[in-house]
């Protein structure tokens, strides 16, 4: 009796340390990120999601066919408001979040964010504006990095009538690196004229 006892003790005394799971992880925050008020940390967490449907779906993320090779869509359980917009689908592709507006002329929208144009013509509009530029150090890497937060605005072909209204968060590598790299020493001048030298595209 002692002994089973002891067994029966122990295995209650378990019990709560094998019941204890890992905590589920936070919702996403969908208006906040597509808003640009999160970070690059906090877009990360998009990624695990929308590559498993079945977590999407736990998400309130519904995928759909995709129309645009470029981009994933997903239709939301529940609408959400984003820049004043009523928005009930949303696209991810890469870095970038964006919500799928009922919002047949961009300009005002864009506008209103106070962006950027890049380009505007009858088949294409796209406007941003970098909201977030701090220096940061890769978690992964422990190199120093800039994070970049940019607000846009855009049109694709595959959705006609609609805007696209979204964030794209990135970690870029510092000026410095680059300049270290254009001052690099230029190729030895005495190379003979070919189609990629300046004297070989007569």
């Amino acid at each position: 009796m002692t002994l089973l006892r002891t067994a029966s003790l122990t295995l209650t005394g378990l019990l709560p340390l094998t019941s204890m799971a890992a905590p589920a992880p936070a919702p996403l925050d969908l208006p906040a990120l597509i808003e640009c008020r999160q970070r690059v940390a906090d877009y990360d967490a998009v990624a695990p999601v929308v590559a498993d449907p079945l977590k999407a779906v736990a998400n309130g993320l519904q995928p759909l066919e995709q129309r645009n090779q470029f981009m994933a869509e997903y239709r939301l359980a529940s609408p959400i408001t984003v820049f004043g917009q009523r928005a009930e689908y949303i696209t991810v592709s890469g870095a970038s979040i964006m919500a799928i507006l009922d919002v047949a002329d961009p300009r005002p929208l864009a506008k209103g964010l106070k962006l950027e144009d890049g380009v505007d013509n009858p088949d294409k509009f796209m406007a941003g504006r970098e909201v977030v530029a701090r220096d940061v150090t890769d978690p992964r890497t422990g190199e120093p990095m800039i994070e970049s937060i940019i607000l846009s605005v855009s049109t694709v072909q595959s959705h006609p009538g609609k805007t696209l209204a979204g964030c794209t968060y990135s970690l870029d590598l510092p000026a410095e690196d680059e300049e270290e790299e254009e001052a690099a020493p230029a190729p030895d001048a005495s190379l003979p004229p070919s189609v990629n030298t300046p004297d070989g595209g007569h």
